[in-house]
């Protein structure tokens, strides 16, 4: 599907001559979903029908607690259309707020690490796995994350939806694997939801961002991406566990009311 997906946006991309434009951008941003994103596409479900039921099967056994975390990973999301990421209105409603911890420390390929053994430690460990190999514009480090920050079983430097979507939004710009210099990518994760959790050592935490590049030669352009994953906690910390990804949040703008009614919530980290 990752590639079906690639080649059909790649044959919209404007000359790559050209100015990038905010629609190309999007565009690219889109290839690379699957970067944070996964955009692909889902049946519609009550999102709140998730929420609400956030522990499945008793974990009395292996197998079913397996089976618990495959069902839920497997729940299908609302589907989105590419201008609902795009910067658009904003909502007067309101929305409830996660409180996230801080990190304690600086773990492995600069991820930062240190949180709590809680749904909120998840999403929070999640959010600096994502920001760190995204931002990196590199393949390599990409694939040096999640070589660190995967459980066996997990998503691989190979497998993983992040490394191929940096891969596929590099080689659309037409850009090297490793364009640092070429390319700045921000992502800052801006709202979030725990779409369920399987005892205490398995959560699957959402997380929507919004996602500056900027080239060197234009503008920063913004698009939100969501993600979601499987977070285990194996020896003292939160990794990418295994099994396949999950089915894939919508990617919405941040504070939009398509944002509020998908459940998503404002992420804060508390003063100290």
């Amino acid at each position: 599907m990752f590639d079906r997906t690639r080649h059909v946006y790649q044959a919209k991309l404007v000359d790559p001559d050209t100015e990038w434009t905010r629609r190309r951008l999007q565009i690219l941003l889109g290839i690379a979903a699957v970067v944070v994103l996964a955009m692909a596409a889902g049946g519609v479900w009550s999102v709140v029908s998730m929420l609400t039921g956030s522990s499945s099967g008793d974990g009395t056994g292996s197998d079913s607690a397996v089976s618990a975390q495959d069902q839920l990973a497997d729940k299908q999301l609302p589907d989105a259309p590419l201008e609902a990421a795009q910067p658009g209105s904003l909502s007067s409603g309101e929305t409830g707020t996660i409180e996230i911890p801080a990190p304690m420390e600086v773990g492995e390929v600069g991820v930062a690490t240190g949180f709590p053994h809680t749904p909120e430690g998840a999403l929070a460990q999640l959010a600096a796995i994502d920001t760190t190999a995204l931002t990196s514009a590199s393949v390599r480090v990409a694939q040096e994350v999640i070589t660190a920050w995967a459980a066996p079983g997990g998503p691989t430097a190979e497998s993983w939806s992040g490394v191929q979507g940096l891969a596929a939004l590099l080689e659309s710009a037409g850009m090297s694997s490793d364009a640092q210099n070429t390319i700045t990518i921000g992502a800052e994760p801006k709202m979030g939801f725990i779409k369920g959790t399987v005892g205490d050592d398995f959560v699957i935490p959402c997380i929507d961002f919004i996602i500056t590049a900027t080239t060197a030669s234009g503008r920063p352009q913004q698009v939100a991406a969501a993600d979601c994953q499987r977070m285990v906690w194996q020896d003292d910390r939160w990794v990418i566990g295994e099994g396949e990804e999950p089915a894939p949040a919508p990617s919405l703008w941040p504070g939009s009311q398509a944002s509020f009614d998908a459940g998503y919530q404002w992420l804060e980290v508390p003063q100290s």
